[in-house]
């Protein structure tokens, strides 16, 4: 029987905010353990939350950027359970009034495949803290300073129906935190997580199946692997007539596998009920639309401008704007430099190629857009040939030097002079005579092998234009 994949996702993405969610501890990745902590977050008796204002803001420009409604009154509950990494017994969430809602996210796939995926909410809720397993001693650890951290949670419509399609929105959600610049989204750190919620059902078929939940993946790649993992499992299972239990799995990226964690709960095992220290969060039409002015140009806009005003190709305008830092680097030599398709391809080439080859980001690439600029202002004048120019692209990258100190001190400029390059060409030809005669005898792509030879000796400076010219005159035709 062929099934169809039914998957949904909830993604937890930290606020960068200078201070927690409902006090005033700050919160810094690899700080020692325990020291970022006060009474409020550690859920001390007698305590009172008091809500931060930045981390509402950034909470409603994320729903306005997924196109979410947003709800003029919401409320605060609170989420019980018990775990050694939550102090207070319970968490300060958001549970039937989020703060966002019914909002829509439409995503391309490799293929060019355009498909729209729901957002059900985006609430606000608090982090946990962290357990840490110390083999060394033979216990388990825990650090409160994450205890507190705004989290906002973004719940998908059970909209997906494959891995590919999750990869493609967590691609594009990841995309849209770090436009806003609202989370850093460092999966490696815990600023970005995600669960997955799979079922199968057979094709045709409009209900649903019974869905497992799949946790600790901590990649793109990683959650792509664990849910082709689980749609192989599950598929298995039904094949062989059995049936699928509703289990919370972690995934271990390392086998490749997951692991039955415990069954999954529902709403009710919770026992949500209302923050009774929080009053009702107001959004007000005014504030709403405050909020909506600091919203910036968007991926999927940025992507559309540039086609349009740079007369890219859809593909190039996707992989510049991927990225906003690289989006803004392009941007920037473009109006210093004129010839955005040049100026394209060489951010799309060598400058990818070097972040790739270093592990570098953009906002570390050493080469800024004055200093590139200069260079390619040196490739549009012919100062120097293109091949000169990727050779003095590398040497700036290890150096801080301009593009004219270095075709000056390496002696790099263009050789255009007619008779200099007619002595080079001359000279090749008198040195390959066997090559000349194939040539005449009516080999004419032997050409390119006389182009070739002037081009080395020449070091790459040579021309090209002016070498071609004066080759068909030396050459004369092929008989």
């Amino acid at each position: 029987m062929e099934f169809e994949p039914v998957i949904g996702l909830e993604v937890h993405a930290q606020l960068s905010t200078n201070t927690k969610l409902f006090c005033d501890c700050h919160y810094e990745y690899g700080d020692p353990p325990n020291t970022q902590t006060c009474p409020v977050c550690l859920g001390m008796p007698g305590v009172l939350p008091v809500l931060n204002q930045h981390a509402v803001e950034y909470a409603v420009k994320m729903g306005l950027a997924t196109d979410c409604a947003i709800r003029p009154f919401s409320r605060f509950a609170r989420k019980n359970y018990f775990y050694p990494d939550l102090p207070k017994g319970y968490q300060i969430s958001q549970y039937d009034e989020p703060l966002c809602y019914n909002g829509k996210l439409e995503v391309v796939l490799e293929d060019g495949t355009r498909t729209e995926i729901g957002i059900t909410r985006i609430h606000m809720e608090e982090d946990a803290g962290k357990s840490i397993h110390n083999e060394s001693i033979g216990a388990t650890q825990v650090d409160f300073n994450r205890c507190g951290v705004p989290l906002i949670e973004i719940v998908s419509e059970p909209d997906i129906r494959s891995p590919e399609e999750a990869r493609a929105y967590l691609t594009k959600l990841k995309q849209i935190l770090e436009y806003l610049e609202i989370s850093d989204c460092n999966m490696e750190e815990g600023s970005l997580r995600c669960d997955a919620n799979i079922s199968l059902r057979p094709k045709g078929q409009e209900a649903f199946g019974t869905k497992t939940e799949m946790k600790n993946m901590n990649s793109f790649r990683g959650v792509e692997r664990a849910l082709k993992f689980e749609i192989e499992r599950q598929t298995e299972v039904l094949n062989n007539g059995g049936t699928i239990t509703q289990d919370t799995l972690l995934w271990n990226e390392t086998e490749g596998r997951a692991e039955r964690m415990r069954t999954k709960e529902e709403a009710d095992d919770y026992r949500y009920f209302p923050e009774p220290d929080l009053l009702p969060l107001e959004v007000s039409d005014e504030w709403r639309n405050e909020i909506d002015s600091t919203v910036p140009e968007l991926p999927a806009e940025k992507q559309s401008r540039f086609i349009e005003k740079y007369g890219l190709r859809e593909y190039d305008a996707e992989v510049l704007t991927s990225d906003k830092y690289l989006a803004n680097y392009y941007e920037s030599v473009v109006k210093a430099a004129g010839d955005p398709v040049l100026v394209s391809n060489w951010v799309m080439g060598e400058v990818l190629r070097v972040l790739k080859e270093k592990n570098l980001t953009i906002l570390e690439f050493p080469i800024d857009a004055e200093r590139f600029t200069g260079l390619l202002n040196r490739v549009t004048d012919e100062t120097i040939t293109k091949s000169v120019a990727k050779q003095v692209f590398d040497l700036m990258v290890e150096s801080d030097k301009s593009a004219d100190e270095i075709i000056e001190e390496k002696g790099l400029k263009q050789v255009s002079d007619t008779s200099e390059l007619e002595s080079v060409i001359e000279q090749v030809i008198a040195d390959n005579p066997d090559e000349y005669e194939k040539y005449k005898s009516g080999n004419p792509q032997l050409k390119k092998f006389f182009v070739g030879q002037v081009m080395r000796i020449t070091r790459g400076k040579a021309n090209p234009q002016a070498v071609n010219e004066l080759m068909d005159e030396k050459l004369g035709p092929a008989e």
